[in-house]
């Protein structure tokens, strides 16, 4: 029998259910993108779940060596169920994103894979495509080194090509060109993709390219001749345990010359150049990841927001109501005014996520006939959402975890675990202040060819430019009419006037910039474009869902563009945007106190629907893996039969009790005694 308010708790959570209005099966396809895609995912978690090499149940207790060979045995076991069962490439890609312990194979299959069957010959596809595809060899992406990462131009190790034998010579030569944090390469990789610099004949450097290269043996997994491997060791907080993030180093390593993956650039028997139809073809691997970024980083927030909003649902503290029973913390201002906006940039950037892998398939088709004039977009735009979204989704797991108040600090929580586990996601890919800076070129590149165009008009604009068409009517730094914060083409608005004020301030003082005006420079345009996209999807809502659930979701992504304003007031505010507010008892000087109003008023409306908007999630217990956010809401029990579960609770003696506990509280006792005969 748990702990008293065990049955309280789940009268609560099903008495949410039934307060809330929404047809969750309903929101959870259109979220999932069909009922097909549904049927799919509960399939393959069905199988995944019901396996017993994935239980969880000892995962806190294991060291970390232990982590890892478990992980090789849950790389293992996927591949079996893959056969098993037939997976297509994208039902064993759900069954891998399952997994909520990162291992090995994630890097094979989500930065190698890509990246090789993209840019490599037809020979290299021909000879080694199949062993990829069915991991008959293991690859890596070995681009970050010791001594640099997010500048890609400076990376030191060296691919020398020599005529007379047709190869390359791969080469470590300083300390800080050691290979480093790259995951799979310590002790799983058999072969790699390896970022670097081209030299031709004479010492002529031509720049950062892609090589092909063989680590281990496939006979005895060994490492091979002239390279070495290792394990750059623990990661912060435990994050990313079971992954051999590795360094590697090469002594003058020759690898055939067909292995320079030359799709796009080449290198001649002779050692003459011939460039790639674009400067950053090689950077496709990196576009690739960071359009799965946004996604990923809006299921990482609706984890935290489903197991924040259950357990503040049924977790009462404070004051008493005639029932005679404690207030329930959702509906404290305090809790509910963080966890909503986090619920709603989880809405925001899975649909932001569906779009933008949509227009890199059509942008990977396009690059794939040898059109490249969508490369610099989609940079553009993955630069800046891989940027947005992984700030945003490591502040809002951490703000989830603390509205858990103490119990969040438990590994039983899940959201510890979460967050070490998302928190580098804002250096890798590109550490998100250099991305900012390159999102804040193409801008201003976007800016300046606009105005000197002969005929401007919106058709020259691209999607993340499109802020750019306010230069086209008279008001372009002011609003003539009152904010409506209920209307979210105001709100669009708003940000894309914000954006556009941004850039110009910045091109006109780009010579004396200040320290952040790259990250605010970014950010805004991003948030614009994410905005703009946003409301889209509204428009798009009432064809997709009954009239309740389109109005519901109005309601959450109105917040998300509500709390985006909110957090861009002193940008706003810098350029006198929006104008003052002229509501009944509101000061006409400031129009923060309306929007901060209309906030508020949204999470009241909302907060009725928050249980079956995270339900429409569909986690299942085995997915959260979360004791305060299990479906039932008897999170007590939960907390109380996982802590059964520590070692330490199985011995009647803690370790080291003979050799130290007990001489130490003998030597205090004798201390005491003395003292006390003395007195």
């Amino acid at each position: 029998m748990g702990p008293p308010g065990c049955a309280q708790n789940a009268e609560d959570v099903k008495l949410a259910r039934t307060r809330s209005r929404i047809e969750v099966s309903a929101v959870r396809d259109f979220l999932y993108g069909g009922r097909e895609l549904w049927d799919e995912h509960t399939e393959i978690a069905n199988v995944v779940s019901e396996d017993p090499v994935f239980d969880k149940a000892q995962r806190p207790y294991l060291i970390r060596t232990e982590r890892y060979g478990n992980s090789l045995k849950m790389m293992n076991r996927i591949q079996q169920l893959r056969e098993e069962h037939h997976w297509s490439s994208r039902e064993y890609s759900k069954a891998c994103s399952l997994l909520d312990e990162p291992v090995a194979v994630d890097l094979h299959d989500m930065a190698f894979a890509p990246v090789f069957m993209a840019q490599a010959s037809q020979p290299l596809l021909s000879k080694y495509g199949d062993l990829i595809t069915n991991h008959g060899i293991l690859g890596c992406y070995l681009q970050t080194e010791l001594g640099h990462g997010s500048n890609v131009a400076s990376l030191e190790t060296t691919a020398t090509y020599i005529p007379d034998t047709r190869e390359f010579e791969i080469h470590s030569p300083t300390l800080t060109s050691r290979k480093w944090w790259i995951g799979g390469l310590a002790r799983t990789a058999t072969h790699g993709v390896v970022q670097a610099q081209l030299v031709l004949p004479g010492g002529r450097m031509i720049g950062p390219h892609l090589f092909f290269i063989q680590l281990r043996s496939l006979d005895d997994h060994s490492i091979l001749p002239g390279i070495t491997l290792g394990d750059i060791g623990p990661k912060a907080m435990d994050g990313y345990t079971a992954i051999d993030n590795g360094f590697a180093s090469f002594d003058h390593v020759r690898i055939p010359k067909d292995h320079m993956l030359s799709k796009f650039a080449q290198v001649t028997d002779s050692g003459q150049y011939i460039q790639p139809p674009h400067a950053k073809m090689s950077y496709g691997g990196m576009v690739y990841i960071r359009a799965q970024i946004a996604s990923r980083s809006g299921w990482t927030i609706a984890r935290a927001a489903t197991v924040a909003i259950r357990y503040a649902t049924v977790r009462r503290q404070g004051n008493r109501g005639e029932d005679g029973l404690e207030r329930q913390i959702i509906t404290y201002p305090s809790v509910y005014n963080r966890l909503l906006p986090i619920l709603s940039r989880a809405y925001a950037f899975i649909l932001l996520g569906h779009n933008v892998g949509k227009v890199f398939s059509v942008m990977s088709e396009r690059l794939a006939s040898g059109d490249t004039s969508v490369l610099a977009e989609m940079h553009t735009i993955t630069s800046g959402l891989k940027a947005l979204s992984t700030n945003t989704s490591t502040q809002d797991v951490e703000v989830a975890r603390r509205a858990l108040g103490g119990h969040g600090f438990s590994t039983f929580a899940g959201l510890g675990r979460l967050y070490a586990n998302n928190l580098p996601s804002v250096t890798y890919e590109g550490d998100n202040f250099v991305l900012d800076q390159q999102v804040t070129r193409a801008a201003v590149k976007a800016y300046k060819n606009f105005v000197s165009s002969k005929s401007p008009s919106e058709s020259l604009l691209s999607p993340s430019s499109l802020y750019l068409r306010l230069l086209l009517k008279d008001d372009t730094n002011a609003l003539t009419a009152l904010i409506s914060w209920t209307n979210p083409r105001d709100l669009v608005d708003l940000l894309e006037r914000r954006a556009l004020c941004l850039v110009q301030h910045h091109v006109e003082h780009i010579n004396d910039a200040d320290a952040s005006a790259d990250q605010r420079v970014s950010r805004a345009v991003t948030e614009s474009f994410a905005a703009a996209q946003v409301l889209v999807f509204i428009k798009e809502l009432p064809a997709a869902l009954a009239a309740t659930d389109a109005s519901i979701i109005t309601d959450l992504l109105t917040l998300y563009l509500l709390t985006t304003l909110e957090s861009a007031l002193v940008d706003l505010l810098s350029f006198g945007l929006p104008p003052g507010d002229s509501s009944p008892g509101r000061s006409s000087a400031d129009p923060t106190s309306s929007l901060r109003a209309a906030i508020k008023n949204l999470c009241l409306k909302l907060l009725p629907e928050s249980i079956g908007l995270t339900d429409a999630f569909g986690f299942s217990d085995w997915e959260l893996d979360s004791s305060l956010g299990v479906y039932d809401g008897r999170v007590y029990e939960s907390l109380w039969d996982k802590a059964q579960t520590e070692p330490l609770n199985k011995m009647e003696l803690p370790p080291g009790y003979e050799e130290h506990l007990k001489v130490l509280l003998r030597r205090g006792q004798k201390l005491a005694a003395k003292n006390s005969a003395k007195l």
